[in-house]
């Protein structure tokens, strides 16, 4: 076995985990940010865009705190995978402790969220597709803390810090590579 899974090999463990379309599309959209974070930062697309795929794909099962992401690392431990694919992984997660020493870490705890108000910023449009979002509506919708209030807007800053990439530029990122699989996200 391969110690990190293929694409073709996530995208089955996300269906044999996941049937909510909702959480699916998360997978989508944070995968399709981790992808352009690779490419940015001299990372390995495909292995970054596995992390992305696979962050949440225990959270239908287990949401709570004290089971996710641990349940699926359990899994993905047995199946033999890398420590570097773990880690990754428990980065998006504040409270499994994990020290965000590399790129790969530092970018999953910043996209993960930001997809969320991508979305929600996204559905509020007349359209609602992504691709009459721009930067400069995300940060309005930003600045609104009862907009999107699940969205943990502190965690994005403290990514976006770590990384060293400003706000703006961080949206900017993400949004397009949002906009490059819209169809998929139903946007």
């Amino acid at each position: 076995m391969n110690d990190w899974p293929r694409r073709d090999e996530a995208q089955k463990i996300l269906d044999e985990w996941v049937n909510n379309k909702n959480l699916k599309k998360h997978a989508y959209a944070v995968e399709a940010a981790m992808r352009a974070y690779a490419s940015k930062l001299g990372g390995d697309p495909e292995r970054w865009g596995v992390v992305g795929l696979l962050h949440d794909f225990d959270y239908e099962k287990y949401p709570d705190l004290e089971n996710h992401p641990f349940k699926g690392i359990a899994y993905l431990k047995e199946k033999g995978y890398s420590d570097e694919l773990i880690q990754g992984i428990l980065a998006h997660a504040e409270h499994a402790g994990v020290n965000r020493d590399t790129d790969l870490k530092k970018a999953i705890y910043a996209v993960d969220e930001l997809t969320g108000l991508i979305v929600a910023v996204a559905l509020m449009r007349p359209s609602k597709k992504i691709a009459d979002v721009t930067v400069e509506s995300v940060m309005k919708k930003w600045k609104e803390k009862a907009f999107a209030a699940g969205v943990d807007r502190q965690m994005i800053e403290t990514g976006v810090r770590e990384l060293g990439t400003p706000l703006e530029e961080h949206i900017g990122t993400v949004l397009k590579a949002m906009q490059g699989i819209a169809e998929k996200l139903g946007l």
